[in-house]
This record gives C-alpha cells, structure tokens and sequence, in this order.
C-alpha cells in the first residue's frame, strides 16, 4: 500500500471509530434521561411506611369519622376509639384494622369490629353483622384502588 493509500484508511477507520463512540455516548445519554414508568410509581408494593401505602390512606380515610385511639403505621394497624352514631345513639361500634402485607391485596386488609348497646344505662356486648365487617373491607380496598389509579394517571 501507498502512503496515500494508507493514510485514507487511517482516516477513515479514525472516522468510523468516532461515529461509533459518538453514538454509543448517545445511547448512554439517551439511557440517563429517560423518565420511570409511571407505573412504577403507583406499584402494588408501595412500602416507604411499612405498609402499603395505598390501603393505609385508604383505611384513614374510610375511618374518618371515627375518633382514632391508636395508629402504627409500620405495624399497619388502626383502631378507633367507641363511636356512637348521632342517629343511633344507643349502639356504638369500635374497629379495629390491620394492614397484613405491603402488597395491594385483599388479603392483605384484617378488618375487626366490635358492637355495644346501651342496656339500662350499661353497655353490653352485642354480635356484629359479618356483612358489616365485609362492606367496610370493601370500601377501604375500593378507595385503596382509586388511590393507586389517581397516581398511575396523575
């Protein structure tokens, strides 16, 4: 080969080597700056608190009515103080939830509930209506699906 000869090829094999690395710092950059999946950001396992994220504000939320006597929101439980409802006010209820998993499931969520009525000036333990229990297992897993829909929307 001539020098002119090899020189072109040194020229070029200089230029394809800078094309190469050119594009590679150009996926490289490209790689850095693509935004997360906002999916990940409203993940089933939501765990900065302990538990998941979703079912905890939905539990507060589904709860708010009610006078709160304990919150752990690493263990994942709830409990109410004794509420009486204004239209009802010989009967009161307590509840008590537990968030089981940090996952977005159902059986995740432990509702319990305890039910007093007013006898002659004392309260006596009265049976609870399972379908009470179910209904607000159902609301707190509702809210808690909303929740995760708003953030994967949002």
């Amino acid at each position: 080969m001539t020098m002119t000869a090899k020189t072109a090829q040194s020229t070029r094999q200089l230029i394809l080597r800078g094309l190469m690395i050119g594009t590679m710092a150009l996926a490289v950059t490209a790689c850095s700056k693509k935004e997360r999946p906002r999916a990940d950001l409203a993940a089933s396992q939501v765990t900065t608190i302990g538990v998941n994220a979703y079912l905890w504000r939905a539990t507060l939320d589904a709860l708010s009515f009610m006078p709160l006597l304990q919150t752990d929101s690493n263990g994942g439980v709830i409990v109410t103080d004794w509420y009486a409802n204004p239209k009802n006010p010989g009967e009161r209820v307590k509840v008590t939830v537990s968030i089981v998993d940090q996952d977005l499931r159902a059986d995740a969520l432990r509702v319990a509930a305890s039910r007093q009525v007013s006898q002659n000036g004392q309260w006596i333990d009265a049976p609870v209506q399972a379908a009470t229990v179910q209904k607000l297992e159902d609301i707190i897993l509702s809210k808690a699906r909303d929740l995760r829909r708003a953030a994967i929307a949002g």
